[in-house]
Parts: structure tokens; C-alpha cells; sequence
């Protein structure tokens, strides 16, 4: 997403924030929370909450205490509290809603560990800042070229600069632990800065970088979701989803996170639905549960015999034969039970509007005046059925007089000069 503010270059080529904070609507952050009460003023004797809401690269976000009293909207560039020095960031939220924030991400508001905010960012600290996020792309290259030479099974996927250019702040994903005492000597040696690595997972990577996902949007991670639950093969059983690992892993190599968003509309659905292991006893046989439909409610069973041939049931049909099963009886057979399914059509999406014909353009037109031509034939034809505004043209009102509603079938003749003499008496 961009701004009114950055969506363009003098040029006309996009130019984008690059997310170093110039955007000035503030819309182009990730996982922002829209301020519904920003136009409400507080009750009399009320005082603002005074903690805010700071973003920083990628969407990481912290809580600082406003202590200074400053009068803070969002948008605002802030130097906030780190170790050591100061951080640069982006207020994102204030009043209220802070406190619902912090409440949903397990932070107590009143807690002394809250970091506070020292001033607003002067001109010098934003210059600072933008000059440290400059470096990070060619530090990164070189980070990821230290790490293979020391043969570390590890991937550096970002790299934060604080906002005063203190402190490097490496992330990096990893399987196992990585014993990287080695490659810190040689990154401060190199880069000649405080640092720091910190290990996130895989889903937390991806939230960080962002991406498109297979349905054409963007990741659910990097824009709105903010927990990450299990998803388990499980899920996709139960949507009847075929396990194929590369159609289910999302871009970050796991088991998407949507995975679960349909998860109990299938679970409530199956309430209904016998159990899938469940066996019908007939007389010809055994039958098991191959499929289920669990939109239209049915069921596919083949004898143990013959799983070639598939019989179709009804939920209540399934629910009569256990029924019948449980006071030890048997039915005659599933042929009793099974519908006749209709076959559908295939549709047949190949080829739609003649694509694959190399010479679809090299018919020649047909030419519209035919077609006018027969249009008005049809109109001549049925005079009583004319719409409304057809204009109707007097030659023709005047054929028809003399044919009586006779169809026509001769051309009219050609039309002859009408010589017009003058009077010469005069009275």
C-alpha cells in the first residue's frame, strides 16, 4: 500500500517511503490499527492515557511512556529510550485504544519496565537514521557472505540499525542451535559497530519481509494477523484437502495460517456426519467410507470385496443402516439405499473464445450494413409491433396503403426529378 504523500516521484516512477518514516498520512505502515476515537474529546477532568504506540522497521511495534507530556498525533517521528543510546520511530497510536493494545499483547500499563519517550526527532536525528538504513542492504550482503565462509548452517534474513547508529541488530533463522561466537568477532570487526543477533522463526521472517501469497494478496502475516497458531495436517484432512506439501506451505515453508480460518465451519458440519471409520454390515458384505460431500450431505461406501465399485448414500440413509446394524440385523445390500447420481457435464474451459487459433484474426469482418439491412426488413414486415421512436419512413407508409399489409418483395423503383411549373397568370 502507498500514501498520497509518497505514492509518486517528480518523474512520474513510484517512489515510496522505503519505510524510513517520510510518509506523512502513515498508511503505508504494516499492521496498522485505525483510530476511531481520535475525533472524541475526553470527558472533563479526564487525562489522555500516556503511553503510545511506536512503530519501527518492519512492523515492529513497542509501547513507550509519554512522561515528557508532549503532544504526540500519529505520524510523529520520536527518539525513544534504548540500550544504549536512543531509537528512532513512528507513533502509530495514542489515547485509548494503547491501552487495549497492551492489554491484547499481555503488557501491563502500569508496570515500571515501560520505556519512555525523550523528544520529538529533530532534523539531525532523522538524518542519522536515514543514513544507517541506507547501510543495511550491503551490510546484509556482506553478513550472509561471513556466515557461509565460517560454514554456519544459519540465514541472515534482515538487519535493523538502531536510530542514533549504535547498534546492529542481526536476524537470523536457523534449525538447530548455531554456535556463532566467531562470526560476532568478525562482524564488529568488519562493521565496526555494536552487535546484536537475535533468532526468530520461520512465520516471524516472513511477517517481517512480507511477500504475495498463492491467492494474490498479501500475507496474512504482514498485514493484519498478528498471533501465529498451530496448523496441523489435521486441518486439511478435515477440509478434505489433498496433503500436498507444496500446495499447502505458505512462503514460509509451513502450513498456511488459513489453513485454520475455515476450520470450525468444517468442524460444526461434521457434527452430522457419521463416523468416517464406520462400517455398514450387509448381507453381500462389509461396506467402508471411501468419501464424503460434506456440503450436499453424502456419502460414497464400497464393499470391502470390490472398492472399484462406489455406492452413494444419504446421511439418514447411513444413520438407518447403523441403526439396523446396532440390533444385529442386516440390511439386503447398499443398492437398496444408493441414488442415482446424474452425471454432470465437463465443462470445458480450454480454448474459451477460440485463443489457441493462430488465424482467429485473419477472417474478415462481416460487414454491419447487412445486418441493418435485414433490421429494417423485420421492421417493415410487422408494422404493428414497431417500437417506440422507430422512425418510419413516409415511401413506406404509402407502399403499404396501396398493398394492403403485403409483404413486398421488389425493389422500389429509382426516384424521378419532380419538376415543379410556375404559374404565369396571375391573379
Amino acid at each position: 500500500m502507498a500514501c498520497q504523500s509518497c505514492s509518486t516521484s517528480d518523474g512520474g516512477a513510484p517512489k515510496g517511503c522505503k519505510n524510513n518514516g517520510t510518509c506523512g498520512t502513515d498508511s503505508c505502515n504494516k499492521l496498522t490499527v485505525f483510530d476511531w476515537l481520535a475525533n472524541m474529546s475526553l470527558p472533563n477532568g479526564e487525562t489522555a492515557f500516556d503511553c503510545v504506540e511506536v512503530r519501527f522497521k518492519n512492523g515492529r511495534k513497542e509501547f513507550f511512556r509519554n512522561t515528557e507530556k508532549l503532544t504526540l498525533s500519529i505520524g510523529d517521528v520520536v527518539a525513544t529510550e534504548a540500550s544504549p543510546g536512543h531509537d528512532v520511530g513512528i507513533v502509530t497510536l495514542t489515547g485509548e485504544l494503547v491501552k487495549i493494545q497492551m492489554k491484547k499483547k499481555g503488557v501491563n500499563h502500569s508496570g515500571p519496565d515501560i520505556a519512555k519517550i525523550y523528544r520529538k526527532a529533530s532534523q539531525r536525528d532523522i538524518d542519522i537514521w536515514s543514513d544507517s538504513r541506507d547501510k543495511e542492504e550491503p551490510m546484509k550482503v556482506k553478513a550472509r557472505e561471513l556466515a557461509i565462509t565460517h560454514k554456519l548452517e544459519m540465514k541472515i534474513s534482515d538487519i535493523e540499525f538502531q536510530g542514533d547508529g549504535s547498534k546492529v541488530t542481526f536476524y537470523y533463522t536457523a534449525n538447530d542451535r548455531v554456535d556463532f561466537r566467531l562470526l560476532i568477532k568478525d562482524y564488529s570487526r568488519v562493521f565496526s559497530t555494536r552487535i546484536e543477533m537475535k533468532q526468530v522463526g520461520l512465520r516471524q521472517e516472513a511477517s517481517r519481509l512480507g511477500g504475495i501469497g498463492s491467492c494474490g494478496r498479501e500475507l496474512c502475516c504482514s498485514t493484519w494477523l498478528t498471533d501465529f497458531r498451530s496448523v496441523n495436517t489435521s486441518a486439511a484432512r478435515y477440509q478434505q484437502l489433498s496433503l500436498n506439501p507444496q500446495k499447502l506451505a505458505g512462503q514460509c515453508g509451513k502450513l498456511k495460517c488459513c489453513l485454520n480460518y475455515e476450520l470450525d465451519t468444517y468442524l460444526d458440519a461434521l457434527k452430522g456426519f457419521p463416523d468416517f471409520e464406520t462400517k455398514l454390515k450387509t448381507e453381500k458384505g462389509d461396506a467402508i467410507c471411501q468419501k464424503q460431500d460434506i456440503f450436499k450431505g453424502l456419502m460414497w461406501f464400497a464393499y470391502t470385496d470390490n472398492f472399484a465399485n462406489w455406492h452413494v448414500l444419504n446421511i439418514e440413509q447411513v444413520k438407518e443402516i447403523i441403526a439396523e446394524n446396532k440390533q444385529n440385523k442386516k440390511v439386503s445390500s447398499l443398492e437398496d439405499f444408493a441414488i442415482e447420481t446424474v452425471a454432470e457435464p465437463e465443462k470445458d474451459f480450454n480454448n474459451a473464445m477460440g485463443q489457441e487459433s493462430l488465424t482467429r484474426f485473419d477472417q474478415p469482418k462481416k460487414s454491419k450494413n447487412k445486418n441493418r439491412n435485414k433490421n429494417k426488413s423485420k421492421v417493415s414486415n410487422q408494422p404493428d409491433a414497431r417500437p417506440n421512436g422507430v422512425k418510419i419512413n413516409p415511401n413506406q407508409n404509402q407502399k403499404k396503403e396501396q398493398g394492403q399489409g403485403q409483404k413486398q418483395t421488389q425493389k422500389p423503383a429509382d426516384k424521378k426529378p419532380i419538376i415543379i411549373k410556375k404559374n404565369e397568370n396571375k391573379e
